[in-house]
Parts: C-alpha cells; sequence; structure tokens
C-alpha cells in the first residue's frame, strides 16, 4: 500500500503502526517523576496516562511525552526518542526496546482489539487509560486523531500479537505523519524546534505549577497554496507539510505572529501563500478519539 492508502485504511477503518523505536523511562520516586516533567503525576490514578511536556531551564520545550501511573511510586515515561535517557539517567531506569509497541488506530479500532481482550474489556477502557492483560499493556490513545490503542507486549511476543492483526495494514511513519499534522499534533525537531515554549505550541495548559510564558509566535494550522505571494503579506513559517488524503489539499503546521487571526494570508519562507486556520485541520473538537469504541 502507499502512504496514502495507509492514511486512508487508518481513517476509515485501521492501520496497524510500530512504535517500538519509542524512549521509555521507568521511574520510581514521585518526586522524581515530577521534577521530569510538568503535569501533576499525583494527581493521576493507578492505569492513568497524562499527555505532557520536557522543558528546558529557559522554559523552551524540550520533548513531548506521555506519563503513566503503574503505581502509587511507579511511573513510566514515553518519548519520541531513546536518546532522551541522558536527561533522566539520574532518576529513571532505561527501558527502551524491551518492549514492541503498537499502536491500532483508526475508527474500527476498537471493533478488532475486542477479537484479543473482549468487547466488555474494550468498552471499559478510557480515554488515556491502561490496562495490563498477562505480559500485555493496552492503552487507549494515539497520534492519528482517531480512536486508537496503543499496545506493549515484551519483544519476544510481537510475533503472536502481530498474529492477531493480519487483516489491519501495516502502516508507515510517513502515514502517521501526515495523520497527526492533519490533527495538528506537534513533533519534535519540528514544532518543537528547542526554542518554542508552551505557549506558543499551545500546550501551556499541560503545565501544573501556573508558570507563565512569552508569547513571541503562535502555532497555526496552514492551507497551502502553490501561487506566489506578492508583496506586503505577513510572514509565516511552516514547520511540517503533507498533502492531506481526508482534506485533499495541501496543508501544514507553522508559525505566525501572535496577532494573527484564522482566515489570514501569509508568505512563507519559499514565497508560497497559505491561509492560517485553527487546529486540528481535522476534528475540530477531537470527538473521534473519545467516541464510543464500540
Amino acid at each position: 500500500m502507499s502512504a496514502r492508502e495507509e492514511h486512508l485504511a487508518s481513517r476509515r477503518a485501521a492501520g496497524l503502526f510500530d512504535f517500538s523505536f519509542m524512549g521509555l523511562y521507568e521511574f520510581g520516586e514521585l518526586a522524581a517523576i515530577q521534577r521530569a516533567q510538568t503535569r501533576d503525576a499525583s494527581a493521576l490514578a493507578p492505569g492513568q496516562a497524562a499527555y505532557t511536556l520536557i522543558l528546558n531551564d529557559d522554559g523552551s520545550v524540550f520533548n513531548d511525552a506521555t506519563v503513566w501511573r503503574l503505581g502509587a511510586e511507579r511511573f513510566w515515561l514515553f518519548t519520541g526518542r531513546p536518546s532522551d535517557f541522558a536527561r533522566f539517567r539520574r532518576d529513571a531506569r532505561e527501558r527502551s526496546g524491551e518492549h514492541a509497541i503498537l499502536a491500532l488506530q483508526g475508527p474500527a479500532s476498537g471493533r478488532i482489539l475486542a477479537r484479543l481482550i473482549g468487547a466488555d474489556a474494550v468498552r471499559a477502557l478510557k480515554y488515556f487509560h491502561f490496562v495490563q492483560r498477562d505480559a500485555m499493556v493496552v492503552a487507549r490513545l494515539g497520534y492519528s486523531g482517531e480512536l486508537g490503542y496503543e499496545l506493549l507486549v515484551p519483544r519476544a511476543d510481537e510475533p503472536a500479537l502481530r498474529a492477531h492483526f493480519t487483516d489491519v495494514p501495516a502502516c508507515s511513519f510517513e502515514a502517521a505523519n501526515s495523520l497527526r499534522i492533519e490533527a495538528g499534533y506537534v513533533l519534535f525537531d519540528r514544532e518543537i524546534d528547542g526554542r518554542a515554549n508552551p505557549r506558543e505550541l499551545g500546550l501551556e495548559r499541560l503545565v501544573s505549577d501556573g508558570r507563565q510564558f512569552a508569547l513571541r509566535r503562535k502555532l497555526v494550522g496552514l492551507e497551502i497554496s502553490e501561487g506566489r505571494a506578492s508583496a506586503g503579506l505577513p510572514r509565516a513559517q511552516a514547520t511540517s507539510e503533507c498533502d492531506s488524503p481526508t482534506l485533499g489539499r495541501r496543508i501544514g503546521l507553522g508559525f505566525a505572529a501572535p496577532d494573527t487571526p484564522a482566515g489570514a494570508l501569509v508568505q512563507l519562507a519559499d514565497g508560497r501563500i497559505a491561509r492560517t486556520a485553527q487546529l486540528p485541520l481535522y476534528d475540530a473538537y477531537r470527538r473521534r478519539p473519545r467516541g464510543a469504541p464500540l
């Protein structure tokens, strides 16, 4: 399948993504996980996860992450790169590479997962919660903007897990990238560029300690034209872009001036014209990931 077909399969039914490259770090103290990231982990119940940020000393975003509470003093922190462990080595144990991490994403993912863990378990699993079934951990979350799940098993159990999903197309990072751009999700080395702070990324809600951040620019959606701009349009920076299989046009994420309204015409660095749009570009109220799974 092409990346476009993989993308559309994930929007219309389901796709299977391999996220085993992710960094996983285990923390054994609440105080340590509180230092590592921006959410109040004490508010999480065991079996609950949260989207979070890791900040540099100057308040810029180092990376985004998810924090999972497994017990009173046991936490997992997932990031998109194992090299982040250098930041946590004094407080955490490296667990990267121990698990296969498969992401089942799409409106049919709940029905497909029910074949493996049962319909009652699928109905009971809330958004940003996880359960353990023998050696497998099943979490309801994802990076596609659809109903979705992430399944973790020991590496040795990966072939047996994949055997349950032979009718689900295996999808590439290219498809994952276009899905997340439509859904307005940021990516390290793109929107998370080492300079943007939580407010500029529209993620200040993830900082639990009430810190304030400057707004020098803001993250916006972009609807991109191949036409060239005439003089006088305000400038914007495109950080990610793709041909959207769902929306049928060229779209992107990027930064514009703080006072730029949705619908404004802007000029990109290469001279192309774009129109700014509110995020996300797909499913504006994020109803799909939170919807009924069956």
